[in-house]
């Protein structure tokens, strides 16, 4: 870690709970703002596309129970 991030990190720790949340919160929303371009459209799609399947009857939802017992299987 540079000298200029661990100090960055020491003064963090001496904040108070809540504020060094809200710092994590800042600093991961900075990196998803630059690493997620189109993500938000992908996920839009994606969504569309599953209801769609939904809708027509392509696929049909399993529920919860059966799911969860299937993995359990494995």
């Amino acid at each position: 870690m540079a000298k200029s991030a661990q100090k960055l990190f020491e003064e963090a720790m001496r904040l108070d709970p809540k504020e060094r949340a809200t710092l994590v919160r800042l600093l991961i929303d900075a990196l998803d703002a630059k690493s997620d371009e189109g993500a938000e459209d992908a996920w839009r799609d994606e969504v569309e596309r599953r209801i769609t399947e939904l809708d027509s009857g392509t696929v049909q939802a399993v529920p919860w129970e059966e799911l969860r017992a299937r993995l359990y299987q494995r």
